[in-house]
């Protein structure tokens, strides 16, 4: 039986690549464009919840904050 979850991913990026993050789980993957980067990271997740089941999920919370840098 398969079920379908959804999932936060988080996308920046870095000098020629574009890294991605899920949220909920904390696989990282990348990419030469925001496509690729999104989609090698579904593949990365959904292969570590193979290995690594998660029974449950807590809600995750996403918000922004202001903090001063010094350039």
């Amino acid at each position: 039986m398969t079920i379908q979850k959804t999932y936060t991913a988080s996308i920046h990026k870095e000098i020629d690549l574009y890294v991605a993050t899920c949220v909920e789980v904390g696989t990282v993957s990348q990419g030469n464009s925001l496509e690729e980067a999104l989609e090698n990271l579904k593949e990365a997740t959904e292969l570590y919840l193979e290995e690594f089941p998660q029974a449950s999920f807590s809600p995750t919370f996403i918000t922004t904050f202001s903090t001063e840098i010094y350039a």
